[in-house]
């Protein structure tokens, strides 16, 4: 039995964002913000505001695929941030924090 890298597991099983299944192998950077974006802002059990939880998502792959993503694909992944934040100017109300979230 082989043993599973943390990192594995959490992308297999994070309960955090239900993904879109090849969010990661879309071509369009736009396409793979949006998908992040709807499945941050559909998601209850997210802990941070939707732009936090997409970004925080794209982040960990990018940051776990290392060297194995070729330059080209690191590209498309940064345009990808980028989208997300014009996401995060066009819906504003998203990216702040809800009372609900703030400690006492």
């Amino acid at each position: 039995m082989s043993q599973q890298r943390w990192s594995q597991r959490v992308t297999r099983n994070s309960h955090a964002l239900e993904l879109e299944p090849g969010v990661f192998c879309l071509e369009d950077p736009a396409a793979i913000a949006r998908s992040l974006w709807q499945s941050a802002q559909q998601s209850p059990r997210k802990k941070r505001t939707t732009y936090g939880s997409a970004m925080a998502m794209l982040c960990f792959y990018i940051n776990r695929a290392g060297r194995k993503l070729s330059p080209e694909r690191q590209r498309l992944l940064t345009q990808a941030k980028h989208e997300l934040r014009h996401l995060r100017r066009q819906h504003p109300a998203a990216s702040a924090p809800s009372l609900a979230t703030q400690p006492d």
